[in-house]
């Protein structure tokens, strides 16, 4: 029998971002869900290593693959539609809901728990803080996007930048992670290779 599960997932790079904003280059959910998969890992490894923390990072950068793919059947829904007000809010969740039982029902039965655990919380501590980062990473993730068009010359993005950025900041009083990630790689951000590879 055949599954359908990876051929949908496949289609993650037809899912354009940012559809309600003039865009200097397209960004797509399979590059946006890679950069999360990697700043959720390294926000993992910053707790484990700097705050003690007790994070699996490789979940971490699992769940941050596979946080959106959701969007898949559901489209990206621009933010401030998904935030508008709590009914719109509580609605879209349940339709996210639905859309990812949907994609686990393309796996064999035999796969499916393993991941659902990418899906689904196990409700310990650890875990809980590892999907507030991976939350976090998304926010850097559409930080980073921002500060990309800025740097093109598009001003599009500048209220955006600025509402994620008061985010961020709100996050790092709770997620120390967050801003160290904040002060020591957000800066190189929108440098050209010559002078990222500059000594």
């Amino acid at each position: 029998m055949n599954h359908n599960f990876f051929a949908t997932i496949s289609r993650m790079k037809y899912i354009e971002r940012w559809a309600l904003m003039r865009n200097s280059r397209a960004e797509n959910l399979s590059e946006h869900s890679l950069d999360v998969a990697m700043i959720s890992h390294a926000l993992c490894v910053i707790g484990n290593v700097r705050y003690n923390k007790n994070l699996n990072g490789e979940k971490a950068a699992l769940i941050g693959l596979y946080h959106d793919s959701s969007e898949i059947i559901t489209g990206d829904m621009p933010t401030p539609v998904k935030y508008y007000n709590e009914d719109i809010k509580a609605a879209y969740k349940e339709v996210e809901s639905i859309a990812e039982k949907k994609l686990l029902n393309e796996l064999p039965s035999d796969l499916r728990p393993e991941f659902e655990k990418i899906y689904k919380s196990d409700r310990s501590e650890e875990e809980k803080y590892m999907r507030h980062l991976v939350k976090a990473a998304d926010k850097l993730s559409a930080y980073i996007k921002c500060i990309e068009e800025e740097n093109s010359g598009n001003r599009e993005f500048r209220s955006a930048k600025e509402s994620i950025e008061k985010k961020l900041i709100e996050m790092s009083e709770e997620y120390p992670e967050v801003k160290d990630f904040m002060e020591e790689f957000i800066p190189p951000y929108g440098k050209t290779l010559d002078e990222l590879s500059a000594r």
